[in-house]
Order: C-alpha cells, then structure tokens, then sequence
C-alpha cells in the first residue's frame, strides 16, 4: 500500500527528476526535461570568470530514456504525458448513515483542503501536532515525501459528490477529515513514524477517523515500520477514545505541555505497535 519509504537512486538524473515530481506533485515530461539540466558537454563556450558553469537539457530521446527506466523501476507512473509519484490510488467508499465519503491517498491538489482542516482542528486546540504539520508543509511546499531523507503520506476522507440526477459523481467533494504519517529515514529512528489524524467538527463520531486510521496504518505496516505514535493535548478525550479503541495505548503524560487560549493543558503520549 503505497510508495516505498525508501527508494535510493544511483543515477542523479533519475533522482533529480523524481524530486521535481515529488515537489510539484505531477509534471509534465517536458516541464521535467526543462527542469533537470546537466553541465554543457565538454568543448562548448567556457562561463565568464565569476558565473557558473551552464547548463544544458537532456536530449529528449535520452530523457525519455530515463523517465521509461523510472517507470520500469516504479517510482514513477506516466498518465496523458504527465508523470505522478507510484501511489496507492484506491479510494475506499463508506455509508455511515446520511453521510456518503470515501478514503484515498491524498495528492498534491489536495493541500489547501488539508491545510483548512488542519487550521480548522487546530483553532479548537484538538491537536497542536497538526497546525505544525501544516506549517512545515507550507514552508516545503509538497504534500508527500518518499525518499532517503524522509517518508511523509497523507490519506483524506472526502465527500461523494452527488450529481444533478441524484446519482453519486466520480468526483470528489470537501476534505472532510486527514490522517498523516511522517518519519525521518534515520537508522536509530527507521522503526518508527508519527502519525496525526483529525476529522472536521460536523463530521465526527461517523466512522471518518476510525477509517482514516486504519488506511494510515496499514500503509505505516507495509512500509516496515514497526511502531506509530501520536500526541493530544488532553482535553481532546474524542481523539484518546478513538486512538484506544484501535489498540492504543498511553505511554506517558507531560503535565501542563500546551498552552491552549490561556489554560495549560496536559499532552497524551501514545503508541501502537504494529
């Protein structure tokens, strides 16, 4: 489920072209070629004393060669000309009385639909992690990671669209709830990930986090890790609920951590093994 968590690339070509997918969420072949260039061949016109060496682009027959090997190799997956990372892309439809949503992989489009249920959740004080997951995502401007530096993927749940005749669309309505995970690819750390999850006010206690949980999970277990942990302020007893019904467990309590409005409140630590 998903990409895996650690693709090393010895060719610096095909790294390069995979960072300027992942930054940008998709790019074209073209935009990709324009984008990664290489020293100007030996014998061209020297740079002027004090300016870098210039760069040139890629052949295109040569680059087409790079991104077929890429595809091959999947890391990377070619639709209508326009390379994407390899995702999970299911989307997992739910009922849960009047409300119709479905889980999937989130893509780069998906950020400011994040970032306002990220804010949303935050102003409430339900989760202080988050509003600093929007932020650092904000500063690098990309969703997902998947590299030797670090793993990040997130999961959305999101409205059905109903059409005009009443039938369900293909087509996705609001972001109504996330969950995202996140670890450093560091030896003494490679065995464990963060994990947030939050789902909008009018949309709780239907089963949204629950599903979202799970997916983020099983994504975390066939990534190889091995333990997720997650910490809530203590007032967001739904969260601590939520989290001990999936087989979390308290780990330790750091008494007045948050400062939420003008009150200081407790930070839940806790954990699953995986």
């Amino acid at each position: 489920m998903g990409a895996p968590a650690d693709i090393e690339f010895e060719d610096t070509v095909h790294r390069r072209i995979y960072e300027q997918v992942e930054q940008r969420g998709a790019v074209t072949v073209e935009e990709a070629r324009d984008a990664v260039r290489i020293d100007s061949p030996t014998g061209s016109k020297p740079a002027r004393s004090g300016t870098t060496e210039p760069k040139t682009r890629i052949p295109p027959e040569e680059f087409r060669e790079h991104v077929t090997e890429m595809v091959d190799a999947g890391h990377l997956e070619e639709r209508d000309d326009t390379l994407h990372l390899v995702l999970d892309e299911g989307a997992e439809a739910y009922e849960e009385g009047d409300l119709s949503y479905r889980v999937r992989p989130a893509r780069q489009s998906d950020w400011k639909g994040i970032e306002t249920a990220i804010r949303e959740v935050a102003d409430e004080g339900a989760s202080i992690s988050a509003e600093q997951v929007a932020a650092d995502i904000d500063d690098e401007g990309a969703l997902l990671r998947h590299n030797d530096r670090q793993s990040r993927m997130f999961y959305v749940a999101t409205l059905n669209e109903v059409g005009d005749e009443g039938a369900e669309s293909d087509d996705d309505g609001e972001i109504v709830g996330w969950v995202h995970v996140d670890a450093p690819e560091l030896d003494k750390l490679r065995h464990i990930a963060e994990l947030t999850v939050g789902v909008r006010e009018p949309y709780r206690e239907r089963g949204v986090g629950g599903h979202l949980l799970e997916r983020a999970m099983g994504w975390a277990r066939d990534a190889g890790y091995q333990k997720v942990y997650q910490s809530v302020p203590a007032t967001n007893e739904t969260a601590i609920e939520l989290l001990e019904e999936h087989g979390w467990e308290t780990e330790a309590v750091r008494a007045d951590h948050y400062l939420v409005g003008d009150e200081f409140v407790d930070e839940v630590m806790t954990a699953r093994e995986l």
